[in-house]
């Protein structure tokens, strides 16, 4: 496959944008290769400069549930653009957009519109201390809650060790105020609540992990996180920014049957664009101002377009129940597709699937955590990707993400990816 036009516009690239990218897993560098630059989109396809099509499974890491360019979504956006590209000032569509994200979740009353999941978290996790009046966090080992510096923590030594810094520029008075438990482990989160309780301004957690790999809560395991917050005053973060609206026409809220204090969501609620969003109950999100003390605040933040496709993208969700069950055929039968491709060449895989969210792990062990995710054989998976990627399948350029299934696949689209993954597992 000739990527000629994309290997020469990435070096070009790279003169004038930090790695020649705007956001570091595009590079390719996890599998040793160059990344391919898109033209453009449509359906369950992608299409590259040099002018190769391929069925992706990335959709820009997971909005594109109805599929790239979908026309209600795309004649919304053009409406929009006619009437004004932004205003800084209110319009009627960002009430709506709120409205309807209130009505599809039940845990939330109020809503307050950003830019990005990052801009959601970082926002949820200042409005859950100043509401409390506590500084501590507890995040999970291989959830990714985006760039803020609160959390771009790693482990520390021990359940009930502060993290320490992932990156640099973050100093490391914000690694004291964060602790990391591993995923799924409730003997971690009765010791540190049972220490430490009282100090404890919120849990965050994305309720199935999809930033080490498509990893499952087991049972009681966000049940205990809300038992927990609820006896010791803390908020219930959970971060829906990858899940919101996808597992479930309310999220993985609806699909696990769960409660929290504060969500976080993006992705799908943009329909695309750059959005994000943080909800919650009335009493926590009157903290935000104008209503209370915690500031926050954005130019861009409910932007007529972005909230235009929003509205498009939850409404056709809304009204169309039925797409999830289409969704779930799809996932089941790409899983049981490449399960059967990699028995057939006598591969090691777990594969974790919930909803249209799965991930191939080339590894023996069953994958329940950021330790177990990292038993899978990342060479493998490289020349794997690489296979795939050869026989017109884009998949993420990263172990440890998400593959993605759309409304747009077709049973031709899955069944040309389970034929390329017979022969990307048999030259492994």
């Amino acid at each position: 496959m000739d990527t000629a036009q994309s290997k020469y516009s990435f070096e070009e690239a790279k003169k004038y944008i930090p790695g020649g990218v705007n956001s570091p897993v595009r590079a390719f560098s996890n599998i040793g290769a160059y990344p391919l630059f898109i033209d453009h989109a449509k359906g369950s396809k992608i299409y590259d400069i040099d002018g190769n099509e391929y069925i992706d499974y990335v959709g820009s890491w997971g909005p594109m549930l109805l599929g790239h360019a979908h026309p209600k979504v795309v004649d919304a956006v053009i409406s929009a653009a006619y009437e004004g590209t932004s205003f800084g000032a209110p319009s009627l569509k960002e009430t709506e957009l709120a409205k309807k994200i209130c009505s599809m979740v039940h845990c939330v009353d109020k809503v307050r519109m950003v830019n990005s999941g990052t801009e959601a978290t970082m926002s949820a996790i200042r409005l859950a201390r100043g509401y409390t009046g506590r500084n501590t966090i507890v995040k999970f080992e291989g959830c990714y809650h985006g760039h803020c510096d609160s959390l771009l923590i790693k482990t520390g030594s021990g359940a009930l060790t502060h993290g320490v810094v992932s990156s640099a520029g973050v100093p490391d008075a914000f690694a004291k105020h964060t602790i990391v438990l591993p995923y799924n482990d409730i003997y971690a989160l009765n010791e540190v609540f049972s220490k430490m309780g009282e100090e404890i301004s919120c849990v965050i957690v994305e309720p199935v992990a999809g930033n080490m790999g498509v990893v499952l809560p087991q049972d009681g395991f966000l049940q205990k996180i809300r038992e927990l917050t609820l006896n010791y005053g803390s908020i219930f973060i959970v971060d829906e920014v990858m899940t919101g609206f996808r597992l479930s026409p309310s999220g993985a809220i609806g699909a696990l049957n769960l409660s929290a204090d504060i969500v976080t969501f993006g992705k799908v609620i943009g329909g695309g664009l750059p959005v994000g969003a943080y909800g919650g109950r009335c009493d926590i999100m009157d903290f935000v101002s104008p209503s209370g003390p915690v500031y926050q605040a954005g130019t861009l933040s409910g932007n007529p377009i972005a909230m235009a496709a929003g509205i498009a993208m939850l409404s056709e969700l809304d009204s169309n129940p039925s797409i999830y069950g289409q969704l779930e055929e799809k996932s089941a039968k790409l899983e049981k597709g490449l399960k059967k491709a990699a028995l057939r060449s006598n591969i090691d895989v777990c594969i974790n699937r919930m909803g249209s969210m799965l991930s191939v792990f080339f590894t023996k062990e069953k994958v329940i955590d950021f330790k177990t995710a990292c038993t899978s054989d990342t060479n493998r998976f490289k020349k794997y990707f690489l296979a795939m990627l050869d026989q017109g399948i884009y998949l993420a350029p990263s172990q440890f993400e998400a593959i993605f299934v759309s409304n747009a696949h077709t049973d031709e689209d899955i069944d040309k990816t389970i034929n390329a993954a017979e022969k990307a597992m048999s030259s492994l």
